[in-house]
């Protein structure tokens, strides 16, 4: 028997791609600390249905995607608030852009040409986003409440754009891997 309540972090996903728009709308307007709260609220959500998926294993191949849409959708607009007000160079936000680009390619190739992708990020995957959120939510607070040291900035800067390297870099050789392992596999099938 399945509960109603295993959808639950799915909503949780879905109402956080939702807070993108008022989010995006409170930076541009110069409503820093609306904006402040906006984040934390996303921040908190995209742990507690991470937890709820795991914890009572309500995890779902749709939950993956939405999960990971919402968390893009939230950096990737923020970003370039962050940027459009002056925050962070339009490098690193075209870094940002071209990681994502570039997974979300190879994933629609990947699922169209390979096999169905079960959204997994690898561990330095799980870092970038993780530096990202902090740089983005530091990024807010600069703006909003406190100036922050712009050695701080920086150094977390200089950190998502290594990571954004390593974690492409991976996904490619991953993918490539399992599309050569496919391959093979498809053909002795034959």
């Amino acid at each position: 028997m399945t509960t109603p309540l295993r959808h639950l972090p799915n909503i949780i996903s879905g109402l956080r791609v939702v807070l993108v728009g008022p989010i995006v709308w409170a930076l541009l307007n110069q409503r820093f600390e609306l904006a402040i709260w906006l984040f934390l609220i996303a921040g908190v959500s995209d742990g507690v249905d991470g937890f709820l998926a795991k914890r009572f294993g309500w995890s779902s191949r749709l939950g993956g995607i939405l999960d990971a849409l919402a968390d893009k959708f939230l950096l990737v607009s923020t970003f370039v608030c962050l940027w459009w007000l002056g925050v962070f160079p339009g490098w690193l936000v075209l870094w940002i852009l071209a990681r994502d680009l570039l997974i979300v390619t190879g994933g629609v190739l990947y699922n169209s040409r390979v096999e169905k992708v079960d959204p997994e990020p690898s561990l330095i995957s799980k870092l970038n986003t993780v530096l990202q959120i902090v740089l983005a939510a530091l990024g807010v607070v600069h703006l909003g409440l406190y100036a922050m040291p712009q050695w701080l900035l920086s150094g977390l800067m200089y950190a998502v754009v290594l990571t954004v390297l390593f974690s492409g870099a991976g996904y490619v050789r991953e993918w490539s891997r399992r599309a050569a392992a496919g391959g093979v596999e498809h053909v002795k099938r034959d």
